[in-house]
């Protein structure tokens, strides 16, 4: 889809629903995105803000122990220490502020394939948060079991499938990452893929995966981390991600935005991939994602979500649009969690 070119003059933009109706001043640079009218598209969030506000889902963040937690009950996994806190309270505190009302809570790397801290929290807070594991691609192939434990005892509904955590080597397409993907799927579960070192190098897994076993559903965290293409390589690897709405079951996190940015908040260069995003998936297969709590140093929590709308707005996408971004495509997918 071509999009054209235009400026974004430096000044105020007026935000409602998910952002809250507010005032957002900023010192824009020139972007790419799709004509809008702001205060049109505020005044019939603001209108739908006062019938009921939509309810914003977080589709991506972490918690972990807090130090004393940690020396009670909850350990880190050696080398993984944190260097920022992350623990629930602080959490329940960041999402009250925002006004997120519920959030998938995947398995951090700080606590590696020990689960009991997130599990407590799941059980903890039932309706609030829902539970991705991390999938554990062992040569001797215990992951499959494991993953079905947590999804059928401990009630995970999403797995993580980090490539780095395969033995060197091997690659997510083998025997051990092929069980793991293909029972995914007869249990409804979806497989969430971080490509944090680029989708180039994983986009033959992901495609022959998708291939294969169409029925299970797919997450692309932050962006598939594609950031706004300066060279012909990046440009590929966004071609690549946009292709890939070619299965129906993969979905895209847009989370993490100051992963894939190359600026500073609200990240303003990410307008004109979230409108291609859109284009090519529709709004119903992506999501929002603060990557708690990562971000809080970034842009602050709220901030997070504010940034998120700034950009939809700008990319000039629908109200409704928004709403399945901020909150109703993860509503669908792990539907029964969250009610509207």
């Amino acid at each position: 889809m071509a999009l054209p070119v235009r400026s974004v003059i430096s000044g105020s933009i007026f935000l409602g629903d998910c952002c809250h109706a507010r005032l957002y001043s900023f010192a824009a640079p020139s972007v790419l995105y799709r004509r809008t009218q702001y205060k049109a598209t505020a005044t019939k969030m603001a209108s739908a803000n006062a019938q009921g506000r939509p309810k914003t889902i977080d589709s991506h963040l972490h918690i972990w122990a807090s130090p004393q937690e940690a020396a009670d009950k909850y350990p880190y996994f050696p080398g993984q220490e944190p260097t920022l806190p992350g623990h629930l309270d602080f959490l329940l505190q960041c999402m009250e502020e925002a006004s997120v009302e519920g959030a998938l809570i995947v398995q951090p790397i700080n606590h590696k394939f020990d689960h009991s801290l997130v599990t407590s929290v799941l059980k903890k807070h039932p309706t609030k948060f829902v539970g991705c594991c991390l999938a554990n691609p062992a040569e001797n192939g215990t992951g499959v079991k494991q993953l079905e434990d947590l999804i059928l005892k401990d009630g995970y509904r999403a797995v993580r499938f980090n490539p780095y955590l395969w033995p060197s080597g091997q690659q997510m397409t083998n025997e051990v990452g092929k069980a793991m993907f293909s029972r995914a799927g007869e249990l409804g579960v979806p497989v969430g893929f971080m490509c944090m070192k680029g989708l180039n190098l994983h986009i033959s897994e992901i495609t022959e995966l998708c291939t294969e076993f169409p029925s299970t559903a797919v997450l692309l965290d932050h962006l598939a981390f594609c950031k706004p293409p300066l060279n012909d390589e990046e440009k590929l690897a966004f071609s690549e991600l946009l292709k890939l709405s070619r299965f129906p079951q993969v979905y895209v996190k847009f989370s993490a935005l100051f992963r894939v940015s190359r600026m500073s908040s609200p990240y303003l260069d990410l307008v004109p991939l979230l409108a291609e995003v859109v284009s090519n998936f529709g709004a119903n297969r992506v999501m929002w994602g603060s990557d708690f709590p990562y971000v809080v140093p970034e842009s602050g929590y709220k901030g997070a979500k504010e940034a998120a709308c700034l950009i939809a707005s700008q990319a000039s996408l629908s109200s409704s649009e928004v709403e399945w971004i901020m909150g109703k495509t993860v509503m669908q997918l792990f539907q029964g969690q969250w009610l509207p």
